[in-house]
């Protein structure tokens, strides 16, 4: 199938009009026409090699919203024409305990992402979302709800699932004190599942700035970290925190803050972080942990979740063109919301 994306030919993440093959149907694969595709902060960190060499030519994207085209002999559980949704992985083993264990994303052998990473079969790169086409094997394409809206639904692949597994692993329920530090692509869609589970919410953040926004989401209102009172008075008062700050930063001053068996996620930074203090950790019985993100069971959870609660991301839609201008803001931190390309000006015959 020839299609056409926009890639990254080298580590600057200047991303350009590509145009490539993907591969013929398996008997298990479905090929699906994207109709909107997700821009994560993640994506801008892989293609300029943060996270390790990549191989280029190299098309990001795991926020993945679309059609149905095609299916191979033996896919049973969808049919042409269906709306779907793929996200952050295309395959696993399905062979070890955490495959069997509905939890995918911590396959013994490696999971495979949706781009930038040897296919289990042909072993060619797999490319990702910012694409008009693309082909996956059935188990890991999933069900989009009708009372989702399309264009909005590309995140909760990612920034949903990446903070609805924590939250639920923790066993968020009513009553939960929860705190959630950075208010940006990942924070606000903690605040509205942690909300939409019964949990008091607190945003913790640098300034009061969006202590609105905050409010406006379910939140109490915001903790400024910077306010050595205001964070001695909040000593003790959650049972967990989602940290959700994408880059290396001081997390002890957070550990305070939780009570007695509290855990501190991080689902933000991937690498290196300021070093801690124990002292609050061993004088609270406190945790610092981590996560990733879901596996295809609990991400379909996740999806259905939002559709029964009516929980979409904050979302501003580009043209395929502007994600260079995307990136831009990605790098600055300036944004509270999720940029989602709409897929329709891409046109494989130009």
């Amino acid at each position: 199938m020839k299609t056409v994306g926009y890639a990254a030919h080298d580590s600057d993440a200047h991303m350009v009009p590509y145009h490539f093959e993907r591969r013929a149907l398996r008997d298990n694969d479905v090929a699906i026409e994207i109709l909107y595709s997700g821009v994560c902060h993640s994506d801008l960190h892989t293609v300029n090699g943060d996270w390790g060499p990549q191989s280029y030519p190299l098309v990001p994207g795991h926020e993945i919203v679309g059609k149905v085209l095609e299916v191979g002999p033996d896919v049973k559980d969808y049919k042409v024409g269906q709306h779907v949704a793929v996200g952050c992985m295309v395959d696993s083993c399905q062979d070890c305990d955490q495959c069997h264990n509905h939890e995918e994303q911590y396959c013994r052998n490696g999971m495979t992402p949706t781009y930038g990473a040897p296919d289990r079969i042909d072993g060619t790169i797999t490319q990702g979302g910012y694409s008009k086409h693309i082909v996956v094997r059935e188990q890991f394409v999933l069900r989009l709800p009708e009372a989702l809206d399309m264009a909005k639904a590309a995140p909760i692949l990612c920034a949903g699932i990446t903070t609805y597994s924590p939250l639920r692993t923790w066993d968020v329920k009513e009553g939960s004190r929860v705190g959630v530090v950075g208010l940006g692509g990942l924070g606000h869609m903690a605040v509205k599942l942690a909300v939409a589970m019964g949990a008091k919410v607190t945003v913790i953040s640098r300034s009061d700035a969006k202590d609105q926004e905050a409010k406006e989401l379910g939140a109490t209102g915001i903790l400024v970290s910077k306010d050595d009172d205001a964070m001695e008075q909040a000593a003790n008062s959650f049972d967990l925190i989602l940290d959700t700050v994408p880059v290396k930063h001081d997390v002890s001053q957070y550990a305070p803050l939780l009570d007695v068996d509290g855990s501190l996620v991080i689902v933000g930074q991937v690498g290196p972080l300021e070093e801690p203090s124990t002292i609050p950790l061993v004088t609270g019985r406190r945790r610092i942990a981590g996560s990733l993100i879901g596996g295809i069971e609990e991400t379909q959870e996740v999806l259905d979740f939002c559709a029964k609660h009516n929980i979409h991301p904050e979302c501003k839609m580009i043209r395929p063109e502007e994600v260079n201008k995307a990136y831009e803001h990605l790098a600055k931190g300036d944004i509270a919301y999720r940029f989602v390309m709409d897929m329709s000006s891409l046109d494989v015959d130009a």
